[in-house]
């Protein structure tokens, strides 16, 4: 499947690409939000599971109308645990470490920092998780998924559209980067999808990627690390960083970089 190859759908103030599998579609929601949220719904046969969740109430509002004549048998919950307005009665799925996450770790004080940032219109309500699930495989709503548990939360991995989702990608924007073991253990996991021959990359943050735009990330990460070795402080790493990709967008993620480089 051509990332590329999708028909549209415009909302009030979302979109949706809607990727035909014949037996299976993937609707991919780009909210337009603040943050550039991406949510995922995989349907077949009337059923469909959504990954991750809109988290600005006018969001989940427009995204709740246009599921209205689909079964929603569930949702998994990774890394974007608020938004819990959204679909309150469907099942939420998460392994142990993203409740923990969403509720207690890094992911709470994302939501801490979204609400400061945004108000009322941001749902900061977190997601109760009502199934929480192992690494491995799993079947909901007659559709097979695949956990993948990762140190925040867990990928997933769509055996049968040939894609996974991750929480960021992103090839011409920036990435929050954690320093320089966090670039690498990034670089593995994105290399691992290569190896794995992916066609769809499904990230919380962007419009679905393929396997060139993972080629690109990679040499972005390697670069990264590269610059940060040269520069003395957070603010020399960002000026070298935007002089060689002035076109990336994600500017808040550099400087949350920056600072996890030079802490």
């Amino acid at each position: 499947m051509n990332k590329t190859t999708f028909k549209s759908v415009t909302l009030a103030k979302g979109e949706l690409n809607i990727y035909d599998f014949d037996s299976v579609k993937l609707h991919a929601y780009k909210t337009n939000d603040f943050i550039d949220d991406e949510v995922f719904i995989v349907e077949k046969n009337g059923n469909a599971v959504i990954i991750e969740s809109p988290c600005f109430f006018d969001n989940s509002k427009e995204l709740t109308d246009y599921l209205k004549d689909v079964n929603v048998c569930g949702m998994l919950i990774a890394y974007h645990g608020a938004g819990a307005a959204f679909l309150p009665d469907v099942p939420k799925y998460a392994t142990k470490n993203a409740v923990s996450y969403s509720e207690n770790g890094g992911g709470k004080v994302l939501i801490n920092n979204f609400t400061n940032a945004f108000g009322e219109i941001f749902d900061n309500s977190v997601h109760k998780i009502t199934n929480i699930i192992e690494p491995g495989n799993i079947t909901i709503g007659g559709i097979d998924f695949i956990i993948k548990q990762t140190n925040e939360a867990f990928d997933i991995e769509i055996p049968e559209i040939n894609a996974v989702y991750t929480h960021m990608l992103g090839h011409d924007c920036h990435s929050i980067v954690a320093g320089t073991e966090h670039a690498d253990a990034m670089i593995s996991e994105i290399r691992s999808y290569i190896e794995k021959g992916f066609d769809l990359i499904l990230t919380s943050h962007y419009t679905p990627e393929d396997l060139k735009d993972a080629e690109t990330k990679i040499a972005y990460l390697e670069n990264l690390k590269q610059i940060a070795a040269d520069c003395r402080n957070a603010d020399e790493f960002k000026s070298k960083v935007e002089e060689q990709y002035p076109q990336y967008s994600g500017q808040n993620y550099l400087d949350m970089t920056a600072e996890f480089f030079f802490a």
